[in-house]
């Protein structure tokens, strides 16, 4: 329990951290920061050892949703989910982790915080 409240916090962090980044890349910045603090978040929730490929796999959705978008100042709820849990869902396969179905929830509940929180 304490190592899932730890990781929480420097999750947590790092996420407002990133979010406060300037100009150019502080919308992809922001939303990697977004997306690892949300896999850390779902993989503790999910009741994984929230640890380094939550926030990886988290990390690559946000990164994913970034690049979806674009320039594109209004984003989709549901192009933004389902581009999150794809990408999770193959970073995945690609890092061996366990579950197919957690990777790709996890990359979905980045995918819609990135949504809300633009």
């Amino acid at each position: 329990m304490k190592k899932s409240l730890t990781t929480l916090l420097i999750a947590g962090l790092a996420t407002v951290t990133l979010g406060t980044a300037q100009p150019a890349s502080a919308q992809l910045l922001e939303d990697i920061g977004i997306g690892a603090g949300s896999g850390i978040v779902t993989g503790t929730i999910l009741g994984d050892d929230a640890g380094l490929d939550d926030a990886v796999n988290g990390a690559a959705a946000g990164a994913a949703v970034n690049a979806a978008n674009g320039d594109d100042e209004s984003r989709d709820l549901v192009r933004d989910v389902a581009v999150g849990a794809g990408t999770s869902g193959v970073v995945g396969i690609v890092t061996n982790d366990d579950s197919f179905l957690e990777n790709a929830l996890q990359g979905a509940a980045a995918g819609a915080l990135i949504n809300l929180f633009d």
